[in-house]
């Protein structure tokens, strides 16, 4: 017994005497647990943003506005008068619904013939469709109810037999995107990506890491002098391989029967440039951390939160503004963004540039530090021959 209790302390001594076994059995559960405390700790969503188009222009339609603001789940993120390039405008204003009030709203409610309030819900996000779906409907039934009770209490009405009268307008709401609100094609892409980013971090962890412990770098060096070579040999097979997972993500969405097959060209476009972002930060991490072992677990360690900081499922907008600075310099959260953009809400390429540039800057930034840093590891391996 005296063994195995001996045996005991000396593994427990081992574990504390590795650093990096430490710091990811200890470290990443911590780190974890705030992160992802931060990222939820408003437990609800406020604030999201809607549209309303206006056609009435009238007291009654204004106190409708004036509803949807002091509700705090909802915003107005503008009102507009037409519906022109209404399609245009919910994407820029990443809106979660929009509600239509039809011209001679108040007139009609007044002369009692039931006008109908349209509003589209966005069911791009699941999640945030029904938060706001509710609160409009809270909202729409504390405004219809008023009405009601008002008008007839004017015309002599009883107060127990108000409820029972009429109703002053309808509602009707229309999903718009995902209609079906299935949640195989809102949330199965995301996770895809998220794989495919953690995938090229892990493989590319290892590119110049492997040859610095391996003690093949001179040898790279002496057959590739050029940095810009040396960077492009590593990443070109990963760019290759992962247009074939592209291809297998796509065939995949036949065998699943999802209905996936608007601007998938401008999306593979987005997608090369997300996975050079990608390439970029993981030969950084490689040249900079020279163990294979280390490198992936620190690049692990990015990885693994990224979906859930990308905003695709909890709305960025919901996080600490600190959380939103880690996601925003996190490829996936661009290239999900980008994603939603032009698959589910069919936009256009040129809506997704704001993505597309800051997937470019952060690839742009990792990859002139990796260039920088490469310069000094060549330039060590070269005085060494000396």
């Amino acid at each position: 017994m005296r063994n195995f209790f001996s045996l005991l302390k000396r593994e427990f001594q081992l574990f504390w005497k590795n650093e990096v076994l430490r710091m990811l059995f200890i470290g990443a559960p911590l780190l974890y647990a705030i992160l992802l405390g931060y990222v939820y700790s408003k437990g609800k969503v406020t604030d999201l943003p809607i549209i309303v188009v206006d056609l009435d222009q009238t007291e009654m339609s204004a106190k409708t506005i004036e509803m949807f603001n002091d509700n705090e789940v909802i915003t107005v993120a503008t009102v507009l008068f037409d519906q022109n390039n209404l399609s245009k405008i919910i994407i820029d204003k990443e809106a979660n619904s929009v509600v239509i009030i039809p011209k001679g709203f108040e007139k009609n409610v007044l002369t009692k013939r039931c006008p109908e309030i349209t509003t589209i819900v966005n069911t791009a996000n699941i999640l945030t469709a029904n938060y706001a779906a509710t609160a409009i409907q809270v909202c729409l039934g504390t405004l219809k109810a008023g009405i009601q009770i008002e008008t007839l209490r004017k015309q002599g009405i009883p107060e127990k037999l108000l409820a029972e009268q009429y109703e002053p307008f309808k509602t009707t709401f229309i999903k718009k995107n995902n209609r079906s609100s299935n949640y195989m094609y809102y949330l199965w892409p995301g996770v895809l990506a998220a794989v495919l980013q953690q995938v090229m971090l892990l493989a590319l962890a290892l590119s110049f890491a492997s040859e610095f412990e391996n003690g093949t770098f001179k040898i790279l060096v002496n057959q590739s002098p050029s940095i810009l070579k040396m960077m492009s040999i590593k990443i070109i097979p990963y760019l290759i391989m992962s247009f074939g997972i592209w291809l297998i993500y796509w065939m995949f969405t036949f065998y699943f029967r999802i209905p996936f097959f608007e601007n998938l060209l401008q999306l593979t476009f987005v997608a090369g440039i997300f996975v050079l972002s990608v390439s970029f930060i993981g030969i950084l991490v490689s040249i900079l951390i020279p163990n294979q072992l280390k490198a992936t677990e620190i690049l692990m360690v990015i990885a693994t939160p990224s979906f859930i900081l990308s905003g695709f499922s909890w709305p960025l907008s919901q996080m600490p503004n600190w959380v939103q600075g880690v996601a925003n310099v996190i490829p996936l959260t661009h290239f999900l963004k980008a994603f939603r953009i032009l698959i589910i809400e069919n936009g256009t390429l040129l809506q997704t540039w704001d993505s597309i540039q800051n997937m470019i800057i952060i690839g742009s930034i990792c990859a002139a530090w990796a260039y920088i840093a490469l310069y000094f590891k060549k330039k060590s391996v070269l005085k060494s021959d000396l």
